[in-house]
């Protein structure tokens, strides 16, 4: 077993404070995202859960044992980096082969160990190669193997995918889930990428400046993100300043631009916007017999194959960018009059 669990953690570095009074727990064998923008805290928190950084406040938990001050090498981690880390001198063989030996297991016991890791990331026949022989994926592989090989309880990933291009990414994730599962481990996975992130994961922490924004499924932060932040970073929406808000029942009615529409959540506490993304608004090229369709104008179009994207200006002078499916595109130019529509699934969020 390897649950986490993070009580209260502070990290500072002179006046600033990277990681403020985190808390979190993560279950044995679940794929944990840490997704955030470049400086939110994401590596340093890695990093402490690693050993590599001690904290200034709080506790590190491991199956119910202390391990806040405890060396990085008595944590039964394993880690992938970045830059994969890999030693440049060594062939893929004696690169998967390290941790093995520092550990002084028999001679017998590091090849089998190291043979079965090798075929399971399908790089059994380049064992002899050095790193600089070998492609970007085939090295984030080895990296990978070498982190497996130990069978450690933890497995950690900082950005392990950032170096390589966009098509041996998307393989790679494939991969790194798949032994990830088929190791039943847990996983703790560093990434700013939100595709990565929702593609990969069991729960995601979004982080903001040290603290968790939200924690929720990809499903959850996708669909009901509760702030402007959460929303704009997952998925990009557009966020609309509203005029008016009046509860009905669990829901909302909206007022935007002279329209009313409802919308599938209650308002957050305080100042709050609407978060709608690209494909829950509808494009119309005339109003309704109600009041809930929005008079907009076209500022562009870009054709994608299966939809097409529209810039749009609305009547109170808000952009909104709105997704269309190329099977229902009308091809309208710039300056065109159109109308869109607002559906349920848009939500309310703190600004």
């Amino acid at each position: 077993m390897a649950e986490i669990f993070i009580d209260g953690i502070v990290k500072r570095y002179g006046d600033v404070t990277i990681i403020d009074h985190l808390s979190l727990n993560i279950a044995h064998g679940e794929f944990f995202t840490l997704l955030g923008p470049s400086g939110c805290g994401k590596t340093t928190l890695l990093r402490m859960i690693a050993g590599f950084i001690i904290p200034d406040e709080g506790r590190l938990m491991l199956d119910g044992a202390d391990i806040t001050r405890l060396p990085a090498h008595k944590r039964e981690t394993g880690m992938v980096f970045q830059d994969y880390a890999l030693f440049p001198d060594k062939t893929v063989y004696d690169n998967v082969a390290y941790g093995l030996r520092v550990r002084k297991q028999s001679s017998s016991v590091i090849a089998d160990k190291v043979a079965r890791i090798l075929d399971r990331v399908e790089l059994g026949h380049l064992a002899k190669r050095y790193p600089a022989e070998l492609s970007g994926g085939q090295r984030q592989r080895v990296a990978l193997a070498r982190a497996l090989v130990i069978e450690p309880r933890v497995l950690l990933m900082d950005e392990p995918l950032s170096n390589l291009d966009a098509k041996l990414r998307i393989q790679m994730r494939d991969v790194i889930r798949q032994l990830q599962q088929e190791s039943n481990i847990t996983a703790i996975f560093v990434t700013h990428d939100q595709e990565e992130a929702l593609s990969m994961s069991d729960r995601i922490a979004l982080l903001r400046n040290g603290r968790i924004d939200q924690l929720d499924t990809p499903e959850g932060l996708y669909a009901r993100p509760h702030t402007a932040y959460a929303a704009d970073f997952i998925g990009a929406a557009n966020l609309l300043n509203i005029e008016n808000v009046s509860k009905a029942g669990d829901t909302c009615d909206v007022q935007l631009a002279g329209a009313r529409f409802g919308v599938g959540n209650t308002a957050p506490e305080g100042q709050c916007r609407l978060a709608a993304r690209p494909e829950h608004i509808a494009l119309h090229k005339a109003a309704a017999e109600d009041t809930s369709r929005v008079p907009a104008t076209v500022l562009h179009r870009r054709y994608l194959g299966y939809k097409a994207t529209y810039a749009l200006k609305l009547a109170d002078g808000q952009n909104v960018n709105v997704d269309v499916p190329a099977a229902l595109d009308p091809q309208l130019g710039p300056n065109a009059p159109v109308f869109v529509s607002f559906s349920a699934e848009c939500r309310l969020v703190q600004a």
